[in-house]
């Protein structure tokens, strides 16, 4: 196999990204897509030059001419067409959440057998900057590390002129609301800038649905958080601060940051322009030294581009993706114990 043979299944806002992906891998060959809706099917196969249209998904894994496939629709059904298309012979590279339980990450990691299975929560760690921020965390400079925090609070606009799509915050489509819609992109990024060597074990949280007098923002029947914060606590002491809301009567407002027993780390996830990775030293007799360590612009281009390659190249060269099961399962693991401890008020332990 010189190349890896794609086929797409969701032809909506993401099916395309993963198309155009595919199409400048030197590795990957876009050359199937479906799509419950035949419209989007036939549109995207014409921008990609694609003649092979299948009206479901269930069609398009049992189609010969295809060695992968990408699951890009709502996460109710996630795992049971990726568990299809493993029992077909086929790699699959999954959007996030990879899944809306860990019980179903885990079948899924039962029936995977030789195959790559990868999911998309890595994005973020495509970015020119965290290849500068993991190799300062691995080299030890940081010290041991005492808390990994993340907080991103999105203000509510003006209310919008076009319906939101009702799977967005709907737990039975998509597992839960903005945890699972970004949260996994940041404890995805924060697990990996730490070599995915942190070990969650306790997670006291609280979640909370949009603010009743903004309820016209969203979709009718939305009954996921929009809110939440929760405090992890990781094998050996190390605490994981977490934090994420859309829709809020709050001012903008993001961090990520690394502290250590040495030295912290000041980054930004999200792509922007004029960004900067600041490395904080201590000494006993200068005290606190900043410095940067690296500097730059970064696109949400920059976060689309390398995905697929990722995948196929891991397929090709038989090794690790970016993010694949058993790092999915500590990612899905951490959500579902957020949910559950909101719901009963108290901490609960990740077994």
């Amino acid at each position: 196999m010189k190349t890896v043979r794609i086929g797409v299944v969701g032809c909506g806002v993401m099916g395309p990204k993963h198309l155009a992906s595919a199409a400048k891998s030197p590795l990957a060959e876009p050359v199937a897509v479906a799509d419950l809706i035949p419209e989007r099917a036939r549109a995207a196969a014409e921008a990609f030059g694609i003649d092979r249209v299948w009206a479901s998904g269930d069609q398009l894994v049992k189609d010969p001419e295809v060695d992968a496939v990408v699951l890009a629709f709502p996460a109710r059904d996630r795992a049971r067409l990726a568990l299809r298309a493993l029992a077909a012979g086929k790699h699959v590279l999954t959007e996030k959440p990879v899944a809306t339980s860990a019980g179903q990450v885990r079948r899924m990691i039962r029936a995977q057998g030789s195959r790559v299975v990868a999911c998309c929560s890595s994005r973020f760690r495509f970015l020119p900057h965290t290849k500068v921020a993991a190799k300062l965390v691995a080299a030890g400079t940081l010290g041991k590390l005492r808390l990994v925090r993340a907080r991103h609070l999105v203000p509510c606009g003006a209310k919008p002129d076009v319906p939101r799509p009702d799977w967005r915050l709907t737990r039975e489509l998509n597992g839960g609301g903005i945890l699972f819609n970004w949260g996994c992109y940041d404890l995805d990024y924060l697990l990996g800038l730490a070599g995915w060597k942190l070990r969650p074990r306790t997670v006291l949280a609280q979640a909370w649905p949009i603010a009743p007098h903004l309820r016209s923002h969203i979709a009718t029947g939305s009954n996921a958080e929009t809110y939440f914060a929760a405090l992890i606590r990781c094998d050996g002491g190390t605490v994981i601060s977490f934090e994420r809301g859309e829709f809020m009567p709050a001012a903008a407002d993001e961090a990520w940051q690394i502290v250590g027993t040495r030295g912290s780390l000041r980054m930004m996830m999200t792509p922007g322009k004029g960004k900067t990775l600041i490395h904080d030293d201590t000494t006993t007799a200068g005290g606190v030294a900043s410095r940067t360590i690296w500097q730059g612009d970064e696109a949400f281009t920059d976060v689309t581009a390398d995905w697929v390659h990722d995948f196929a190249e891991a397929i090709l060269r038989r090794r690790r993706p970016a993010t694949d099961l058993k790092r999915s399962l500590v990612v899905q693991q951490i959500s579902d114990a957020i949910i559950a401890s909101a719901e009963r008020g108290r901490a609960v332990t990740i077994r």
